[in-house]
């Protein structure tokens, strides 16, 4: 009778499997690896790369690459909407301060910070009508410089009411109409930018 060298074989099946289930993820999750694309955006503005399982790349451009010229002129137009905003929320505030009852603030100093924003929006007016834009975004400008001179217009008819004797009436229907007028700024600035996108 021969005798068994290893008394316990079956000690050896559970090992082996485990090593079998070992190698079968590890072949399996190369598979996948190989066959899956990574999408990642570049350092270009407005491309994407892709980077497929074998290593090649493939670029996508969209419109959105500006001229030297046109990102200069969206960037002026960009910073006087930063500093017309900061100027309307001032004109709120003093506005809404004033017509607190009692008062939150003097007419004294309301005065003095209407002044201050009636000199910076039309400095304003005045630095973009001195820019040029490029001719595809002539008609943009047109909107933009009508918006900002307006909103000069109607904070020097704001101060205007705050001088007058009346009982507040002009002064806040020139608030208004100089806070609509700041909006639309804003909203031309938007549109600015799109329109110089689409012809990128």
């Amino acid at each position: 009778m021969a005798v068994n060298p290893d008394p316990k074989p079956g000690r050896w099946i559970l090992p082996l499997v485990i090593l079998g289930m070992i190698a079968f993820t590890y072949f399996f999750v190369r598979e996948i690896d190989e066959a899956s694309t990574d999408t990642t955006l570049s350092a270009t503005p407005g491309s994407t790369t892709t980077t497929l399982g074998d290593g090649s790349t493939t670029s996508t451009t969209a419109a959105s690459d500006l001229d030297p010229e046109t990102q200069a002129y969206l960037d002026e137009i960009a910073a006087i909407n930063a500093d017309l905003q900061l100027h309307r929320t001032e004109v709120i505030t003093v506005n809404t301060a004033f017509n607190e009852d009692p008062r939150g603030i003097e007419y004294s100093e309301a005065e003095t910070r209407f002044e201050d924003v009636v000199v910076a929006v039309q400095a304003l007016a005045d630095r973009l009508r001195a820019v040029t834009p490029p001719p595809a975004l002539a008609p943009n400008h047109t909107t933009l410089q009508g918006a900002l001179d307006q909103a000069a217009l109607t904070i020097a008819e704001a101060l205007a009411g705050l001088r007058s004797t009346d009982t507040g009436e002009q002064r806040n229907a020139a608030v208004e109409a100089f806070v609509t007028a700041t909006t639309d700024y804003e909203t031309e600035v938007t549109n600015t930018n799109n329109a110089a996108l689409a012809n990128a």
